[in-house]
């Protein structure tokens, strides 16, 4: 079985609804995860939109989730612990937990979630950066899966 992400808010490519978006509650979707490999003992998740203006934006950073975990309810507190477990950072909105999608008008953006099966913790503390979680990710992924969603204005 193959690492697998998805969501029952939105398909694969499909508009992320505004729920879940800066022109509204700002709510994170409900994720679902299935055929972790062998060897799981963590997943960390990272959203991310590659066509933000400045560069990469990093909306969500959620790491040492629980490796019995199967996913995350919709609106998930942005709390350094949340009670699913693992620890949220700091995303590029300067906040812990989700941040989600704000572009500018114009051609929608493209959000990545991607999840990472990690074969053990990062071992950081809650509030690391994207940078920190890749830098203690490395050489630890057993398989990752991503999910990309769409928004615009």
């Amino acid at each position: 079985m193959t690492l697998a992400i998805s969501s029952p808010n939105f398909a694969p490519g499909a508009t992320i609804p505004k729920k879940h978006t800066c022109d509204a509650a700002d709510t994170s979707p409900q994720l679902s995860w299935d055929g972790a490999p062998a060897g799981t003992r963590s997943f960390a998740l990272i959203a991310d939109d590659p066509d933000a203006p400045a560069g990469t934006w990093v909306h969500w950073v959620y790491y040492d989730l629980p490796a019995n975990s199967a996913g995350l309810p919709e609106n998930v507190a942005k709390v350094d612990a949340p009670p699913t477990g693992g620890h949220q950072g700091r995303n590029d909105f300067r906040r812990t937990g989700y941040g989600g999608p704000c572009p500018p008008p114009g051609k929608p953006h493209r959000y990545f979630f991607k999840l990472y099966a990690l074969d053990r913790e990062t071992g950081l503390k809650a509030g690391a950066t994207k940078k920190e979680v890749e830098q203690a990710m490395r050489g630890h992924i057993l398989e990752q899966a991503e999910l990309v969603g769409k928004y615009g204005r």
